[in-house]
């Protein structure tokens, strides 16, 4: 968990009263309901909750990346500064540039048809971080951009395609692909979700490290507490659109309110004693020991 910072500047992120209503065949659904909440600088906030739950979709409504003509936004979303509610132009100010996404499913997320340097190349393009017309500027900035993200000789792996990497890999390029834009707020969209945990922690300690280096703000979107224990400061937790507790990690952990986050607690696996007891040896088809 990050150290609690102290806070004397302007959030980078702050909703107020943020609504969500999805237009559907049903009628219209309230998926996200007056929520508030703020991030700063060098800070971890992490939305949790169960599938359906609305986590998501208030990542993806704050991003203003929800069909415009299924997705009525209202309330108050100031992304350093910038209310993209208000104005639904405004989020191209900052949307890849002062925030990025870290996507859930890097197989879905990636483009199987074109090599990992080629989409790196497109992040850093529209980043301006490099021009289109210099090839070495480029190529410079993709290989920082993958040692940054602890990705081993990055030379080769740019010339791969998505289907020759593992998913451990495949996440750290999503994450790469973020950096491109040096953005100040990462939004990170259940990006363990889909690896072993072994795999999940280093992923889970790269996003803690380049925070520690560059005081980036994270919004963490999962389900699993167990995630949300590890990297966050504070915890919103998440049911039916709407939040049923706040608070800092360890009072969320240790002291939770509400019974849907004791819940959530409970569900998070824990080892058991060991047992030093040897297994029993397998018998043969026979009956016999072998």
């Amino acid at each position: 968990m990050t150290a609690q910072p102290t806070f004397t500047e302007q959030p980078l992120l702050e909703v107020r009263d943020f609504q969500v209503e999805l237009i559907t065949d049903a009628g219209i659904i309230r998926a996200v309901d007056s929520v508030s909440f703020s991030i700063h600088r060098g800070e971890t906030v992490t939305i949790i909750g169960e599938s359906g739950s609305g986590k998501s979709t208030t990542a993806m409504g704050i991003l203003r990346l929800l069909p415009e003509d299924l997705a009525v936004l209202s309330g108050t979303v100031l992304i350093d500064g910038v209310d993209v509610t208000a104005d639904p132009k405004a989020i191209d100010k900052v949307r890849g540039k002062t925030l990025a996404l870290i996507p859930q499913d890097p197989m879905t997320a990636l483009s199987p048809v074109h090599s990992i340097g080629s989409q790196l190349f497109e992040a850093i393009r529209i980043a301006g971080a490099a021009s289109a017309k210099d090839k070495g500027a480029l190529q410079a900035r993709a290989v920082r951009l993958l040692e940054q993200v602890h990705i081993p000789t990055p030379e080769k792996q740019l010339k791969k395609y998505p289907h020759q990497l593992s998913g451990g890999m495949l996440q750290r390029v999503l994450i790469a692909i973020a950096l491109a834009s040096e953005p100040q707020l990462l939004v990170a969209d259940e990006p363990t979700s889909a690896l072993d945990v072994t795999v999940q922690g280093g992923i889970l300690d790269l996003l803690l490290e380049l925070q520690e280096q560059r005081g980036i703000g994270i919004l963490m979107i999962t389900h699993d507490l167990g995630v949300a224990r590890l990297i966050s400061d504070r915890i919103h937790v998440m049911k039916d659109g709407s939040f049923v507790e706040s608070g800092d990690v360890q009072q969320i952990v240790d002291h939770p309110a509400t019974e849907y986050t004791r819940a959530l607690l409970a569900a998070v696996p824990v080892l058991g004693p060991w047992d030093e007891t040897p297994a029993a040896t397998p018998l043969t088809t026979t009956g016999a020991k072998p």
